[in-house]
């Protein structure tokens, strides 16, 4: 393949992925927003942002197409999908990205025009930038010495135990 129809391909896949944003516009779904996952060049998912259809405040086009990528794929490891998406992800899409391991994300709009539209996620930022002590939302530790048991019996497992709970196989 060179290089042109390299560019064809990814312009193609964005392209979906502003269409089903403009397609959840005109169906009153969601926000502007829309996104299409690729794997070795066949999509796998192609969503919008759903979060007033769905009363989800995490139902961003971008966390949508990585829920339904992973049920399709049957795995919640997205190693060597291509993302695409009509703006540049939120911290928390980003989040979910990495955790997904997601090898490439391709984007349309920038968080500047995303804030122009009035989807600024500036304040998240700046909220994880401060300690938790200062955020606007208390963190509060309670239960410690309970809560470590769980970490203390998954560390009493071994490798292979791990593996299979990780990959649902056990």
């Amino acid at each position: 393949m060179n290089k042109t129809s390299i560019n064809a391909a990814h312009l193609k896949f964005m392209r979906m992925a502003i269409k089903c944003a403009d397609d959840n516009i005109r169906t009153g779904n969601g926000g502007p927003f829309g996104t299409v996952i690729v794997k070795n060049g066949e999509v796998v998912a192609c969503t919008p942002n759903s979060v007033t259809a769905d009363n989800d405040p995490t139902a961003h086009a971008e966390v949508n197409a990585i829920r339904e990528a992973c049920k399709k794929l049957k795995t919640p490891d997205l190693e060597g999908c291509v993302m695409y998406t009509s703006c540049e992800p939120c911290p928390m899409c980003a989040s979910a990205i990495y955790w997904a391991r997601i090898n490439v994300v391709y984007y349309g709009n920038t968080k500047t025009d995303a804030e122009w539209a009035g989807f600024s996620d500036a304040f998240v930022t700046d909220e994880l930038s401060k300690p938790l002590n200062q955020r606007s939302v208390q963190f509060k530790r309670i239960g410690a010495s309970d809560a470590i048991r769980s970490f203390e019996q998954w560390m009493e497992l071994s490798d292979a135990e791990k593996s299979e709970i990780k990959n649902g196989t056990l």
